[in-house]
């Protein structure tokens, strides 16, 4: 019986793959675990692994974006045809009644090296080329294996004619068909090509932008002042950034203090090794060791109520060109501080080399996120859903106090703890924040 091959769900927060690549032609045989396709979510790129053997009859366009759980192909026994849409059919992994999506084993982030003439290209380079126009095609790749990185892709785009600019067969089938200009459509496609979802995308939003203006009375996006120098996008990385931060405010009660921490003896520890965490580091191990001592903090809001998690996974945040994105220190309240440091360094390697795999950025529990190398002393994080709260490190600053009548120079960074006034108040906030602040004190006694 025919095996429904559907666009797996490789994390909690994935709602859609685009296919990058078909690693088989269509009618080949494969076996269960073998690598078949390449796709993207808004993270990595990924090989996904067949999950059930047959002959794989595929359904998915190469370059088209498709929900988690819709079907992209069909696993096939031998002399058997794929299914019509009323063809009972069996999904692997479930019984055949359920609406669950098929389970899709994760191999590993996909490497430089050249796979059947795909275009080597980062995430990033991708996504920087699309919010420009860049046809990367003709981009020289300077990253490892001639891999394109996002620091190769030209500043502005070639002017194109409607019939080159870069986009799908489909998607410039469908465009005529509506008389939509293709220049006028945001790519989410890979390379930065307009894809044919991206152009009926395109399409509803113009239908339901004119009842929605006339239905509310609110206030609609205002055209700009000026003729701008550049647009960008709200789409690939930006639009997932915008999304996620405007419903983490629109669905959490958000408030954020500040505390300062003497930095002394971290210095002062830091200055004794070789190999120098840096000082976020210390912050995220000292977060981890009051996260144990303080459990609320380290929560989610379920559907039950407010939910303590027993394992305490410290997300850090990394900039990226145009965004960020948080990768995972996993136990963290069981590493030491060298352990820390070693796999931040790593973490944000990869991030910046586009090499971070799913489960890198996988089961955050907390967050912390840094300013202070920009000169920032405090501020006001947001949550990173489904958190309950985010820790901000400031800038390390001088400071003088005066104790028993001497003066004293100090060296201080802020803390800023936002967190959601529905997990817990201000009371327990604050005491967690003091016990970082305690942990970073008293280091080399107490952390």
């Amino acid at each position: 019986m025919a095996v429904e091959f559907a666009m797996p769900k490789l994390g909690l927060t994935m709602e859609a793959g685009t296919i990058l690549e078909w690693l088989v032609e269509s009618g080949s045989e494969v076996a269960a675990g073998d690598a078949v396709l390449v796709i993207e979510t808004d993270k990595v790129e990924s090989e996904v692994e067949a999950n059930a053997a047959g002959r794989l009859h595929i359904t998915g366009e190469k370059g088209q974006s498709y929900d988690c759980g819709v079907r992209i192909g069909w696993f096939l026994a031998d002399g058997e045809d794929a299914p019509s849409e009323t063809t009972p059919v069996e999904r692997s992994g479930s019984d055949p009644s359920s609406n669950s999506a098929p389970a899709a084993t994760v191999t590993r982030p996909v490497d430089a090296a050249p796979t059947g003439g795909r275009l080597l290209a980062s995430p990033n380079a991708k996504r920087v080329a699309a919010e420009r126009g860049i046809d990367l095609q003709g981009v020289v790749g300077t990253g490892p294996g001639g891999r394109i990185t996002s620091e190769d892709v030209p500043l502005t785009a070639p002017v194109a004619a409607a019939g080159n600019w870069p986009a799908t067969i489909a998607a410039r089938q469908l465009a005529e068909l509506l008389g939509v200009d293709l220049a006028s459509v945001a790519a989410g496609g890979p390379e930065g090509r307009v894809s044919r979802e991206d152009v009926a995308r395109h399409v509803r939003g113009r239908l339901a932008a004119e009842p929605a203006a006339a239905a509310s009375s609110a206030p609609s996006l205002l055209p700009a002042l000026q003729p701008p120098t550049e647009v960008v996008p709200l789409a690939g990385m930006r639009g997932t950034i915008a999304s996620r931060m405007h419903e983490s405010l629109q669905q959490m009660a958000q408030l954020t203090l500040t505390m300062d921490a003497v930095m002394d003896a971290v210095i002062a520890d830091r200055s004794a090794r070789t190999d120098k965490p840096g000082y976020t580091d210390y912050v995220i191990a000292a977060a981890a060791g009051a996260l144990r001592d303080h459990p609320v903090v380290n929560s989610q809001i379920t559907a039950d109520g407010v939910a303590l998690l027993p394992e305490i996974h410290v997300g850090m945040a990394v900039a990226l060109d145009g965004g960020l994105v948080v990768p995972v220190v996993t136990n963290t309240d069981e590493r030491s501080i060298e352990e820390v440091s070693t796999e931040t360094t790593r973490l944000a390697a990869a991030a910046r080399d586009g090499k971070l795999g799913l489960s890198d950025l996988e089961g955050g529990t907390f967050s912390v996120t840094a300013l202070g190398m920009y000169g920032v002393d405090a501020f006001t994080p947001v949550i990173n859903p489904p958190n309950t709260a985010i820790l901000g490190v400031g800038r390390l600053r001088d400071e003088v106090r005066v104790v028993d009548g001497d003066v004293t120079s100090i060296k201080v960074l802020t803390l800023s703890l936002t967190w959601d006034h529905r997990a817990f108040d201000g009371a327990p906030a604050a005491e967690f924040a003091a016990s970082v602040r305690a942990r970073l004190e008293g280091w080399g006694s107490t952390a």
